[in-house]
């Protein structure tokens, strides 16, 4: 059997799509999970018939990996990524590539990188912004760790990402050490923000102006075929 380009391990939503999304863009994934049942039955659902291999150890997912390994965590932050990543080391090898795509405080991948590479492998820590959807269609990711590990995750993540109108990716290498968890954290301070202005300004409408849920979806509508075209507006006017 052929060998897998990249592993990814944790199968909730955002795993099962980010698998999906690579694998239709080509590329042959390797998957597991610490509860083993959901490998199964991943592999007995939306896996079935794609070029995906379900994986029921550790051991078994780098067995199944291209040289140099890509492994992408996709589980939850804090002690999990931790765990995993000291799981993983014994079965690398030097330049072998760990990607954290979770929501890790960036001192928490500057840590990990050194770590990381005092064993003689590779880490990156990203962002990854869309939520299921995007996960599935395209999210926006923002990489940052270890400067050699980009030459061989790039590829793919820059294959499975949104794209501008143009065709630019919406994925490119951020930095070192937790860049690429620090650029995420500034993404979602900005995007926490727009929501809450969103929300007052809906409080404004309903309660100071006394609009309907219909004029308030025809406003919505008018502002996000203008400059506030936005997703928020879309969600928001859709609610």
């Amino acid at each position: 059997m052929a060998k897998a380009d990249i592993g990814l391990v944790g199968l909730a939503v955002m795993g099962e799509n980010l698998i999906l999304n690579m694998e239709s863009k080509g590329f042959t994934v390797a998957c597991y999970n610490r509860t083993v049942s959901k490998v199964d039955n991943f592999m007995d659902g939306r896996a079935k018939g794609k070029n995906i291999i379900g994986c029921r150890s550790v051991e078994e997912l780098t067995e199944n990996l291209a040289k140099p390994r890509k492994i992408m965590l996709m589980v939850k932050a804090g002690a999990a990524v931790d765990a995993f990543i000291d799981q993983l080391l014994p079965h690398l090898e030097d330049g072998d590539i760990i990607i954290d795509g979770g929501n890790s405080h960036f001192p928490d991948t500057i840590r990990r990188t050194e770590y990381v590479e005092s064993k003689g492998k590779l880490y990156i820590g990203t962002g990854v912004s869309g939520g299921e959807e995007g996960a599935l269609l395209g999210p926006s990711i923002m990489p940052g760790g270890s400067p050699p590990a980009w030459e061989h995750a790039g590829p793919i993540l820059q294959a499975i990402c949104a794209k501008t109108d143009d065709g630019e990716p919406c994925c490119e290498w951020v930095g070192e050490n937790g860049a690429g968890h620090f650029v995420k954290m500034v993404h979602n301070g900005i995007e926490y923000g727009d929501m809450q202005m969103i929300c007052e300004t809906y409080q404004i409408m309903k309660e100071g102006l006394g609009l309907t849920n219909e004029r308030m979806h025809e406003v919505l509508t008018e502002w996000n075929a203008g400059e506030l075209d936005s997703y928020l507006i879309e969600i928001t006017r859709d609610i």
